[in-house]
């Protein structure tokens, strides 16, 4: 049964999450609601003209730092050093390039006027990160997330206008980080092919 959420900050417990990981809808994107989420192992995901919608699927997509997957071709990429990767630099121009992305299968951008108001102020309180990747000066890719401060980084979204760009800032985010767990939400060919993997919902909240 999908939950009706209220101005109470709260949220039911994730076991009733529907087979797709649904699990309530409404409320609003405050940062003391959006904290409490993602300790609870939950996150918003819905698209403009959409009530909020909040999610905790199970099984969870995950990475463990230790089973990174960086092919021949990647630590070439690294070695390369024409990528400067920064962290926190321009948090606002990172949310902005993700929700200007075009992504398969996908009508528009779930990271709407609201998202973006909703994590920078998130991003000012120390909780959000955003890490940058420049190319002669110029931004090419980056992503940002949530810093549960509990050795779990949880990925929102990223963009990459330069082959292999992403994910040479990914790789070098987690190889110069202390996560004990990246958070990747739901599978993707991309993460999969860097290491991420299935975990059940139980599990991953025995890592929050």
């Amino acid at each position: 049964m999908i939950t009706y959420l209220t101005s109470e900050i709260r949220f039911p417990n994730v076991h009733q999450a529907n087979p797709d990981g649904l699990l309530a809808v409404g409320g609003d994107l405050s940062k003391e609601r959006l904290i409490l989420a993602y300790k609870k192992g939950i996150f918003p995901w819905f698209e403009k003209n959409q009530p909020i919608l909040w999610w905790s699927p199970n099984p969870r997509f995950v990475l463990f730092p230790e089973k990174l997957k960086v092919s021949k071709s990647m630590k070439q990429v690294l070695k390369n050093h024409d990528l400067t990767i920064t962290i926190n630099q321009d948090f606002k121009a990172v949310i902005t390039e993700c929700a200007k992305a075009k992504r398969t299968g996908q009508r528009g951008t779930w990271i709407t006027h609201s998202m973006i108001e909703a994590y920078m102020k998130l991003h000012k309180e120390g909780v959000a990160k955003s890490v940058e990747v420049w190319q002669d000066g110029n931004l090419v890719a980056g992503f940002y997330g949530v810093d549960l401060n509990n050795g779990v980084f949880c990925g929102e979204s990223m963009f990459t206008k330069v082959s292999n760009a992403s994910k040479a800032g990914f790789i070098s985010f987690i190889q110069n980080s202390n996560y004990n767990l990246i958070d990747c939400q739901v599978y993707t060919n991309h993460l999969t092919s860097l290491g991420a993997e299935e975990v059940s919902r139980e599990d991953f909240l025995g890592f929050l």
